[in-house]
């Protein structure tokens, strides 16, 4: 029975740089991810562009090259799958971990593959692959998306875009330019300002010309084969003619595997317990790394700013050995 020094689970940036560490301190690792590499940058939009510049994008010191100033999905590819590629990272692919559990210091990871074992696990999850769930009748109508790649199907349709986030804003754009009838549906007063700002002006030019329809201060409370059903800012309920709903409502961790795996979920926004120098939660050796982190707080950590987890966790993990 081979006992890992690390299991890794999730194959994002975060996770391969956890895995680049592991290779720098002579610790046998393994990845373990349910997809492809980098699979939550695989299934962002076709077009998307990222906030950050390609530096800041780097993971153990490895130039990313990109020819404009912010490097779209296509780039962060090439660039994570190279890494992969040149370092020979040891990753499984299309093997998703079911179970993670401990008896007597050793973790044994039981996957839909196989089974594992390890003195150490990091859990790299992200949290791109539950959709936030308006939980409202019709969410489950084959009309309704959670994930939006590109325009082109939605020419000459009735689009309803719920949201006014970095995704929203981009599906509302690029359907709309598109030949699609647009219908924004917003809680709050204004576009976010989170919105790249490159993008907000944009945005918000459309809505005051009403090239794009805007409710701000308005919800969506239920959606019908050819329409949908909302209350606008004054409480009055209203409907209009729709062929598809992009919910652009954002995503969550998987926190019934964390809670499984025994980590202690806290406060409303179920932040995972962790040990904000070493990365590690209440369970001894089991760490967290990269957005997981953050719980529904989901805008907390990027890539840019959860590069440093993977060193930190070996950091630990070397001072127990």
């Amino acid at each position: 029975m081979e006992i890992l020094d690390i299991l890794i689970i999730g194959g994002g940036p975060i996770g391969l740089n956890c895995a680049l560490e592991a290779q720098k301190n002579n610790l046998t690792y393994l990845i373990i991810e349910k997809g492809t590499i980098v699979n939550s940058l695989y299934n962002y939009p076709l077009y998307m562009r990222f906030f950050s510049t390609a530096e800041k994008l780097e993971i153990d010191g490895i130039p990313f090259i990109s020819t404009a100033p912010k490097p779209g999905r296509q780039e962060a590819l090439e660039y994570y799958q190279g890494i992969t590629r040149q370092r020979n990272l040891h990753i499984n692919l299309y093997e998703k971990v079911e179970k993670v559990t401990k008896e007597n210091e050793v973790f044994e990871i039981e996957t839909s593959k196989g089974k594992y074992f390890a003195k150490n696990v990091i859990i790299s999850t992200g949290f791109y692959d539950i959709p936030n769930l308006m939980n409202i009748p019709g969410e489950k109508l084959p009309k309704v998306k959670h994930y939006y790649t590109e325009p082109y199907p939605y020419a000459k349709q009735k689009i309803v875009v719920v949201g006014s986030s970095n995704s929203s804003v981009d599906a509302a754009l690029e359907t709309y330019r598109k030949g699609a009838e647009v219908t924004m549906i917003i809680r709050h007063s204004e576009i976010s300002k989170n919105v790249k700002y490159w993008v907000k002006p944009d945005i918000e030019n459309r809505i005051a010309e009403g090239s794009i329809k805007a409710y701000f201060n308005s919800e969506l409370i239920e959606i019908k084969e050819n329409s949908v059903i909302f209350k606008d800012e004054n409480g009055e309920i209203k409907g209009i003619e729709n062929d598809f709903v992009l919910a652009m409502t954002g995503y969550l961790p998987d926190f019934d595997f964390l809670k499984k795996s025994g980590i202690d979920l806290q406060g409303k926004c179920l932040n995972p317990f962790y040990n904000t120098e070493t990365m590690e939660t209440n369970i001894s050796n089991l760490y967290l790394a990269g957005v997981v982190c953050g719980g529904k707080d989901t805008h907390l950590w990027f890539i840019e700013n959860s590069r440093i987890h993977a060193e930190m966790i070996m950091k630990n993990i070397i001072s127990k050995k």
